[in-house]
């Protein structure tokens, strides 16, 4: 399998390191924007290297989309319409029109398309979604969701991220579908600032909490912020009528009981998103060989990514005019 990679940043020069370590792949190809940065990474770890536009004619099975954001919607039509079974990073574009309009493009299409939202291949996600649907929990009451970055990213990235929400909290809205099997009805958010004036300065805050209300009437809250210093904090609690489970409370969990006895957690903590998810990353990469190879459906489409975003467009609409907003305001 020869597969291509468009965009070496760091999450990308990962992806393709892991790609290349897979038996089913012979080679890899890579490009970017910034051929310097294409040139530095293949150098490092040994692969072939291609402008972007040379990467639809260098015989590839598939492609992997790991750009800036603003770059995704063009990649993946053009692999789509080059034939190219193409895993994409989130999101499909940097809004809602314009991820509808790239579904819209590709609909037609029968190339499979996998949007890149790693937790669903975490095993601790996997497993509290087992939990669901096996019944073992009984009927659901709450979800409860973080993400809590260490350190804020650069003013630059904020002002054009798109939002606490749309950039970090789709990823536990995402999660909330995936492992409930429910839809969101509506939400209500808020939103803080207390650190880097760069954040208001965006129109952007750097710590929030949203409450969904999904369908059969269960409640989850999604808690995000910028400026967790303990560490990278990523945990879903799934709570029913007989028991309950929760996500992400390892050895490397940054939190500390003050109940005396309790020993502390080793440690240490996990200084962000990659170390965290490293093993789920190798899975999902893995999952799309079987995409490329058309042994499997699409785990997670464009469709899947829609349905996040408009949960983000519409926490972003309550925290803007403090209200309520039902998920029908938003969708199109």
């Amino acid at each position: 399998m020869r597969l291509g990679l468009a965009g070496t940043g760091r999450i990308g020069t990962a992806h393709a390191e892991t790609l290349k370590g897979f038996e089913e792949v012979e080679s890899v190809v890579v490009a970017d924007v910034d051929p310097a940065r294409a040139a530095a990474a293949a150098a490092k770890l040994g692969v072939e290297t291609s402008s972007l536009d040379e990467l639809f004619t260098a015989g590839l099975d598939g492609l992997v989309v790991t750009a800036a954001t603003d770059a995704h919607p063009g990649l993946l039509i053009a692999a789509v319409d080059a034939g190219l079974p193409v895993f994409c990073e989130k999101p499909v574009a940097a809004d809602i029109p314009g991820t509808l309009a790239v579904i819209d493009r590709i609909s037609a299409s029968d190339v499979p398309v996998q949007i890149g939202f790693q937790r669903r291949f975490d095993a601790g996600y996997a497993a509290a979604r087992a939990a669901v649907g096996s019944g073992e929990l009984g009927w659901l009451h709450t979800l409860r969701a973080t993400t809590f970055d260490p350190a804020p990213p650069p003013a630059e990235y904020v002002a054009h991220s798109g939002g606490l929400f749309r950039d970090c909290g789709v990823h536990d809205f995402d999660i909330v579908r995936w492992v409930s099997g429910r839809e969101v009805e509506e939400v209500y958010a808020i939103g803080a600032n207390r650190g880097e004036a760069f954040f208001a300065e965006a129109g952007d805050v750097d710590t929030a909490a949203a409450t969904l209300t999904l369908d059969d009437g269960t409640l989850a809250t999604v808690s995000l912020t910028r400026y967790n210093g303990a560490g990278y904090d990523v945990r879903l609690d799934v709570l029913g009528s007989v028991s309950g489970v929760v996500v992400g409370l390892d050895d490397r969990a940054p939190l500390r009981s003050v109940e005396p006895g309790v020993a502390p957690l080793p440690g240490p903590a996990y200084p962000g998103f990659m170390e965290r998810f490293r093993p789920a990353y190798t899975t999902e990469l893995k999952a799309f060989l079987d995409v490329v190879a058309r042994r499997a459906p699409s785990p997670c489409g464009a469709a899947d990514a829609l349905e996040a975003f408009y949960i983000a467009e519409a926490c972003e609409v309550s925290r803007r005019e403090r209200r309520p907003v039902r998920l029908a305001e938003v969708r199109r």
